[in-house]
């Protein structure tokens, strides 16, 4: 309720923030403002909106999609890292030194190289130095980044809080006006219900205002019916009653989907990213079974008094139509090589 009288309060800089980022767009629009392009496939992975849209599962998928066809390097931020700069995956990586969706990239997938930066131009550069340097590249959460101009754009927008219904900051939660979504070549809207009809799909297209080249897909999560560990796994029906730990930016649909399948737990809730300290891990180690996202998980499961008790539950990203995207993201990958 703070946070929320607190961003009511700071209407007034609204369109302030409005106009900055609008001048913003239009320099790089106009080329006042440059922004690099690259001779390999870039492709970038964002939103408009300040996140809980969907990024990781997107840039996993499009990950199992290419990896045997093409090398494979991720870039991101790093958010909350304790390094600097460019960094780029070893076995020496936690989540501290490349963030917690990095690792989590690293952990899952042997093949790729796994880079943050936040000078997205630097790290891209960086990457083509290598001796065997990725014939494509995934930029996580890059889509304000424009000093990169990547070949595709796919911008995601959650079902629960799609950018049209949204105002900027601070008192909404875009990180630049509407008007941005005109970058995109793919929209696609996330986290949706799976009886979502074809009616309401409709609708949502109506309101987006698709431009000519762009592409519309729908999405939603699917969820594994076992929760994992590092030596363990659980089926949903025979797990007892549990503690959910969520540090992401919108646990709804999990909470959701948890409760349709009528299991028993508390949710403890934590901002996105959390970073969490001593006095919460001596909480949580007096628990008996602890659930938790694989974002999480990564940030976890190096606590000696949790190995016993800690769980993930794995997801996927289900696409609606997806012949048709995968199509069109091999086509761009095929013609930038």
């Amino acid at each position: 309720m703070l946070v929320k009288l607190i961003r009511l309060i700071l209407f007034p800089f609204v369109p302030i923030y409005y106009l900055v980022t609008r001048l913003r767009n239009w320099l790089y629009d106009k080329g006042f403002k440059s922004s690099k392009a690259y001779d390999i496939p870039v492709i970038c992975v964002g939103n408009l909106s300040t996140g809980g849209t969907g990024k990781t599962p997107m840039i996993e998928y499009l990950i199992r999609l290419l990896k045997n066809e093409k090398s494979i390097a991720t870039l991101s931020r790093g958010y909350k890292r304790i390094t600097e700069g460019f960094v780029l995956g070893d076995d020496d990586a936690t989540a501290d030194t490349i963030g917690d969706e990095p690792y989590q990239f690293y952990r899952k997938f042997e093949a790729i190289k796994v880079a943050v930066d936040g000078n997205r131009q630097n790290g891209i550069e960086q990457l083509l130095d290598l001796e065997d340097k990725p014939e494509v590249i995934l930029l996580d959460d890059a889509y304000q980044h424009r000093k990169v101009r990547a070949g595709l754009n796919i911008l995601l927008t959650s079902y629960y809080n799609l950018y049209y219904k949204d105002i900027v900051l601070p008192t909404g939660n875009l990180r630049e006006p509407r008007s941005g979504a005109k970058r995109a070549d793919i929209i696609v809207v996330t986290k949706c219900p799976v009886t979502i009809s074809k009616n309401e799909k409709d609708i949502m297209a109506s309101k987006l205002k698709l431009k000519p080249h762009q592409k519309l897909f729908f999405s939603h999560i699917g969820y594994s019916e076992s929760v994992v560990s590092s030596n363990n796994e659980i089926t949903l029906k025979s797990l007892p009653k549990f503690t959910l730990v969520t540090g992401i930016a919108n646990a709804k649909p999990l909470v959701n989907f948890l409760k349709d399948k009528g299991l028993e737990f508390e949710h403890i809730e934590y901002p996105d990213h959390y970073s969490f300290r001593p006095n919460d891990i001596e909480m949580l180690s007096e628990k008996e079974v602890i659930v938790t996202t694989e974002k999480d998980y990564v940030r976890l499961s190096n606590n000696e008094s949790l190995e016993t008790k800690l769980y993930y539950l794995p997801i996927e990203l289900i696409i609606d139509g997806k012949n048709v995207f995968d199509d069109a993201i091999k086509a761009f990958v095929t013609k930038r090589n």
